[in-house]
């Protein structure tokens, strides 16, 4: 959510990052808008005003006995108990206007976000490791389809399409993966171990902003409560509605749950194989920081997802996200991908974002600085740590044998029970 306030002093600025990410400038109807809200206010406290003030007037006319004073009066405040209702119901409509208005804004870019259209504009930072030379690269489905452990076939007659069902050392391999990034986030690098639930309210979906702009992307279950599309949702609203000390900040947090994405947005993308799944298992990142310590913490985040592609000696690379790609609550985002042989290009397996206090005023998620008075809103940030679906199809591929068998990452053998291949 964008604050007014900083809408109404620089909307040159405002509209400036809008327009970055392909979009029309909108302070002047924002401002209007909260121009005609104030309005609203004003005349509602004033005829509540005038109505107190009157009734005091009545009992001051009755003392002094002149009732033709006090049937003036008292007429006066029947029109007004009238009017009041009406001027609640403009008050009330205008600011439902105004925030589902400000509800649909994307977050403004930071200026150190690159400037672009599209992926195609996204700027390359870094990269790890080589691609392996395999004489013949397979997919990932086609080895676990061969291996006779990855079920498609089977996940349709029980789920429709977008689903997938492991078998025997194929689902324990993804098992260890999402325990070995648990274990890696928890004990190096300082993030606590959650287990949120995975049904949550409708008003902590749109705490993180995938309400109301992403509601076709979502699954809702019967009695309103929506499935998490990601752990973010549940551990980033762990602080909503509440004022932290300054003492408690960073505050990390690390979760391994399954995730539930309708994908409505992406017919007739990825249809074959795991990359683009109604439901899969994810290990999400999340810190609330103080706005000094921002962008430092995001800094720290990438290198926290960075590091199990490392250990897992999986080539990547790291690109900035350019404003017509970034996600809707972000202000600036990296964008970790890894190489796929059997694709042989770089594909998605993270995202890193800092939000600055966008989600934090929808949450209403504020700190007390150690100097200051009044509270102030914290930052938010959110990462993947990696998706372990697409990391298990990252090993798969890179880690594919001649004859068909996958060699186990060394990092994860102790995760196999000391098992070393799959298959062969």
């Amino acid at each position: 959510m964008h604050d007014i306030r900083l809408i109404r002093e620089n909307p040159e600025q405002f509209d400036s990052g809008l327009a970055s990410r392909g979009m029309t400038a909108m302070a002047a109807g924002i401002v209007e808008l909260d121009d005609k809200r104030k309005a609203a206010v004003s005349a509602l406290q004033a005829a509540l005003e005038q109505r107190n003030s009157l009734s005091k007037e009545i009992g001051q006319a009755k003392a002094a006995k002149d009732e033709g004073r006090a049937a003036q009066l008292m007429a006066d405040v029947a029109r007004l108990k009238e009017d009041i209702p009406q001027l609640e119901t403009v008050e009330r409509d205008v600011q439902k206007e105004l925030d589902e208005l400000l509800s649909s804004i994307p977050n403004t870019p930071g200026a150190d976000t690159p400037s672009g259209k599209d992926e195609n504009d996204n700027v390359e930072r870094r990269r790890f490791g080589s691609p392996r030379n395999l004489a013949v690269a397979k997919e990932h489905f086609e080895l676990g389809e061969a291996l006779g452990m990855m079920d498609f076939e089977t996940a349709a007659k029980l789920s429709g399409s977008r689903f997938v069902l492991l078998r025997g050392e194929m689902a324990r391999l993804e098992r260890a993966l999402g325990q070995f990034m648990l274990d890696l986030h928890v004990t190096e690098h300082g993030y606590t171990e959650v287990n949120p639930p995975i049904l949550v309210r409708e008003e902590v979906m749109y705490g993180t902003t995938q309400l109301p702009k992403f509601r076709d992307d979502q699954f809702q279950v019967s009695n309103g409560m929506w499935l998490v599309p990601t752990a973010e949702v549940p551990l980033t609203n762990m602080v909503r509605e509440s004022v932290l000390g300054e003492e408690e900040l960073p505050l990390r947090v690390t979760a391994l749950t399954p995730c539930f994405r309708l994908e409505a947005g992406a017919a007739g993308r990825d249809t074959r194989g795991m990359l683009r799944q109604h439901q899969f298992m994810k290990c999400e990142l999340v810190s609330i920081t103080t706005p000094e310590e921002s962008a430092n913490e995001h800094e720290r985040m990438l290198g926290c997802a960075e590091k199990v592609l490392q250990r897992l000696d999986i080539p990547y690379r790291v690109v900035t996200l350019c404003t017509g790609d970034m996600g809707f609550a972000a202000t600036k985002t990296y964008d970790i991908e890894v190489w796929l042989p059997g694709q042989a290009t770089y594909r998605e397996i993270s995202s890193c974002s800092v939000c600055g206090d966008f989600q934090a005023r929808r949450m209403n998620a504020r700190y007390r600085p150690k100097n200051s008075k009044g509270p102030r809103f914290v930052h938010t940030l959110n990462g993947s740590g990696i998706a372990v679906g697409r990391a298990l199809i990252a090993v798969l591929e890179n880690y594919q044998n001649e004859d068909g068998s996958i060699t186990i990452p060394s990092v994860l053998v102790p995760y196999m029970g000391g098992k070393s291949r799959i298959g062969g």
